[in-house]
């Protein structure tokens, strides 16, 4: 996989990711303790960890697939 095709799967996984956990935490929040708060720590923790491990899962298995 080419740099710019890592960066934007990267920067598509991140943002869905940053988005969907932020809206999780506000609800979670919301529901649970009656005050809605987005939790932003974890939202780019897990939109970076994503971001970063399913681009290199792809690419492990782009290569595994031309390989056998």
């Amino acid at each position: 996989m080419r740099i710019k095709g890592f960066l934007i799967y990267f920067l598509k996984t991140y943002s869905v990711t940053l988005v969907v956990s932020a809206a999780v935490s506000y609800l979670y929040s919301l529901i649970v303790h009656g005050t809605g708060v987005f939790d932003w720590a974890t939202a780019f923790r897990f939109g970076i960890s994503f971001g970063l491990l399913f681009p290199l899962i792809r690419e492990i298995d782009r290569r595994q697939r031309v390989k056998g």
